[in-house]
């Protein structure tokens, strides 16, 4: 039989796992890719991903999961610009939220089984599990789409 529980530690670590990658990448790129559309206007930069990703984390576990207020704008993630090292400082204030929250979660500070958005969530949407992985989910996605859009800037 095969038990599994995820912990808010090892979702943190997957999580830190993926932003690592991700900044990686725009460590990579540096200040004059990282902006940069790799294919036209129809693709995203790298930093509007990293962008696009912290608001990810916020949304799904701070306001699906733990019912706190959003004010976040999804659309301009994907047009924002950001240096570098601006995108390392979001990244960790995004982080030690997500930890907070996760912890939150675990000690059963979820507003409701069901708070807006869970109804989205793929496989038991009761679940804070759930929660959590669709998150991890998301961030891999998203890191994946960051190395595709580095790899076409670095090969021109």
């Amino acid at each position: 039989m095969l038990s599994v529980e995820l912990t808010p530690a090892t979702a943190s670590g997957y999580v830190r796992l993926a932003f690592d990658r991700m900044l990686a990448v725009a460590d990579r790129l540096g200040d004059d890719r990282v902006n940069v559309r790799p294919i036209g206007a129809d693709t995203n930069s790298v930093a509007a991903l990293v962008v696009h990703c912290c608001g990810v984390s916020e949304f799904w576990l701070g306001h699906v999961g733990l019912g706190r207020e959003s004010h976040r704008e999804r659309a301009t993630e994907f047009s924002s610009t950001a240096t570098v090292a601006e995108l390392h400082a979001l990244v960790d204030v995004a982080v030690r939220q997500l930890d907070a929250d996760l912890l939150a979660l675990d000690a059963g500070a979820a507003e409701s089984a069901y708070a807006e958005g869970r109804q989205f969530l793929k496989v038991d949407p009761a679940s804070d599990a759930s929660l959590a992985l669709h998150v991890i989910e998301e961030l891999f996605q998203h890191l994946g789409h960051a190395e595709l859009a580095a790899d076409a800037l670095l090969a021109r």
